[in-house]
């Protein structure tokens, strides 16, 4: 395989060369394996973005913190605005509050993402509704970087109503599992902010996968297979 094989869209001449080197040594992912949860490093991600088309908008804002030892790392966060040259102003910046001046003050999209990857590491992400998340981050990557995500996510929001049934929740959002924990954000669409009232959120989750046996990725992984499963065959059912 040629050593350049990670990248896929983006024309090499469009990244310098210190640009491509660091996307040849970026780390590999932690898979879902029968590393313990406590050993896992899990990096809590949030993207703001330039609407919601997972096919056509792009990520202005990354925010991210670190679980480790089963404590949130408040000395190991990420947090980033993109600057995007061609960005138009549009409704979506009620929701994220981006204004264009950030967005040009911004760090050049390339940079930041590498920056991103490099903080994250040898981990496995973790997000809110992680496949809008996953699904923007491995195009922003490709677009802008010609690189590949091959890292695994864990949704939380998939989690939650796994483990607590009894919250009743069964598509609950950030805001009903925050109140339903009792926790407390006060930036909510905010990329770090958020990013850190999910890992709150995993925190209580990892507690209580464990009194359920849950000690692993691939215990994780196996459960929520089987949770999916059950719950598919409950909607066919009706």
């Amino acid at each position: 395989m040629s050593p350049l094989g990670w990248l896929t869209r983006r024309p090499l001449q469009a990244l310098s060369e210190n640009q491509q080197q660091r996307c040849a040594q970026l780390p590999k992912p932690q898979r879902l394996d029968a590393t313990l949860l406590g050993d896992t490093r899990l990096v809590v991600v949030d993207l703001e973005t330039t609407g919601l088309n997972v096919h056509r908008d792009r990520i202005l804002s990354v925010g991210a913190v670190v679980i480790s030892d089963d404590c949130i790392d408040l000395g190991s966060q990420y947090e980033c605005t993109l600057y995007r040259e061609d960005h138009k102003v549009t409704e979506s910046i009620l929701i994220h509050g981006i204004a264009p001046s950030e967005i040009a003050r911004g760090v050049d999209a390339a940079d930041a993402l590498l920056d991103f990857m490099d903080f994250a590491g040898e981990c496995v992400f973790v997000a809110f509704h992680a496949a809008f998340d996953q699904r923007m981050l491995l195009r922003g990557l490709r677009l802008d970087l010609g690189y590949r995500l091959r890292h695994k996510f864990i949704d939380a929001a998939e989690l939650a109503p796994m483990l607590f049934p009894e919250a009743n929740l069964p598509q609950g959002t950030l805001d009903d599992w925050q109140r339903y924990f009792h926790l407390h954000n006060s930036q909510r669409h905010n990329a770090a902010a958020d990013a850190l009232a999910t890992a709150e959120i995993m925190l209580i989750l990892m507690a209580r996968a464990r009194s359920q046996g849950l000690l692993r990725l691939s215990d994780l992984k196996s459960r929520l297979s089987q949770w999916r499963r059950l719950r598919q065959a409950r909607v066919g059912s009706f």
